[in-house]
């Protein structure tokens, strides 16, 4: 049985579709569609390990919102010191602040989940943090349809952590999802049929390049009566293969005999379209995640005038929402450990993407005559003087 340090008090509370929804639960999204499995792990090997966009993506978003600048307050009074702070700064003996939200952040954009188990606990408080494979885990739901435990599965073994008297040891973060009740929506899973194409437009390349970046023709047989023997076909075919094939055979010239004739073609007006497909594609990919394709280097896309303006529409549209939900449920979570009230938030004034924005606002208040010295250290989130 775990042990928590204090107990909160049960809420008895309970919404009348929880019990409704219960069988309509959906655990993992495990269905197939007309490309690859959706599943989480066929999902990370080809639109995170096997496509450079959707990693990128996925390291851009999780690099950004994991080296964001946090402030705490308690009690709705900012404090600099606290041992959630510390907590955070120094999750487990393994990680650091940036290593293990760069990890739960990249679980919630992989697979629309993340979870943060908490281990031992001082001053009501746990002592680590660790962050758990998404794939691993599954949500165990009550009576009332809210979860009682979370088991985290690995080779036929299962662990089940309880949620005891309102208090779990596993902290879940998830996307909206509109058709499940426990688990989220992933980017990665919105961006699924796009990154299919952008993976067989790549194979379809390297298929091209393996044959010397050359269009295929075909072999005319003009001899008796226009038609092989079944020993010629499966000569010639066998001599196709061993000899005129791959990109060590790039440019071999080829012998022919027998009434046999090459007749070369043109690329089709399909192929000189593919590469717009794959950048289409890509940018497909791009906008599921929120990053702006001019981050990517992906051509034909000039939605902002600079590059400047794209990473402050990258930090204000995406990095920030993200990060915002993410650190606010953990500072609840850690909040219903220690039995304070606990809430943490991006410090907006320390983001660089951010500078033009304050330097305008601090303009905008600077120049306000009619405001006194105390009402603008106040609209810019200062203290008063003393």
């Amino acid at each position: 049985m775990l042990g928590f340090g204090k107990k909160a008090t049960m809420q008895g509370k309970a919404s009348a579709a929880g019990r409704v929804a219960l069988p309509g639960i959906v655990y993992g999204g495990s269905g197939r569609v007309a490309f690859s499995p959706r599943d989480t792990a066929s999902l990370v090997r080809s639109g995170f390990q096997g496509n450079p966009i959707g990693f990128r993506c996925v390291k851009m978003l999780a690099e950004a919102a994991a080296a964001l600048p946090l402030v705490l307050t308690e009690r709705g009074e900012r404090v600099e010191t606290h041992p959630a702070l510390g907590l955070i700064a120094r999750p487990n003996g393994g990680q650091g602040r940036a290593e293990m939200l760069e990890a739960l952040y990249g679980q919630l954009l992989l697979s629309g989940d993340g979870y943060v188990e908490a281990v031992g606990f001082e001053d009501g408080l746990p002592a680590e943090l660790h962050v758990l494979r998404s794939d691993r885990m599954s949500v165990v739901p009550g009576a009332d349809g809210w979860p009682v435990g979370y088991d985290y599965s690995v080779g036929g073994r299962a662990h089940r952590f309880a949620v005891i008297d309102g208090l779990s040891p596993v902290c879940h973060v998830r996307s909206f999802h509109p058709l499940d009740d426990h688990y989220g929506l992933s980017p990665m899973q919105a961006a699924a049929a796009a990154m299919d194409v952008h993976n067989s437009a790549s194979r379809w390349s390297r298929a091209l390049l393996d044959n010397a970046a050359r269009p295929s023709g075909a072999i005319v047989f003009q001899g008796g009566d226009g038609v092989l023997t079944p020993e010629q076909h499966d000569r010639l075919v066998a001599e196709m293969e061993a000899h005129h094939q791959g990109a060590r055979n790039a440019g071999r010239p080829m012998l022919l005999e027998g009434g046999l004739d090459w007749k070369p073609m043109g690329f089709s007006p399909s192929d000189m379209e593919f590469q717009k497909t794959k950048e289409a594609a890509a940018r497909e990919i791009a906008l599921a995640f929120g990053v702006p394709p001019m981050l990517l280097g992906i051509p034909g896309d000039a939605t902002y005038a600079n590059y400047a303006e794209a990473n402050r529409a990258f930090y204000r549209l995406t990095v920030l929402p993200m990060a915002g939900r993410v650190v606010a449920a953990l500072a609840h979570w850690l909040g219903t450990f220690a039995g304070t009230d606990l809430d943490l938030r991006v410090d907006l004034d320390l983001v660089p993407a951010l500078g033009v924005e304050r330097e305008a606002q601090w303009r905008r208040v600077a120049d306000a005559a009619f405001l006194s010295d105390d009402e603008k250290r106040a609209l810019l989130g200062l203290p008063a003087r003393g």
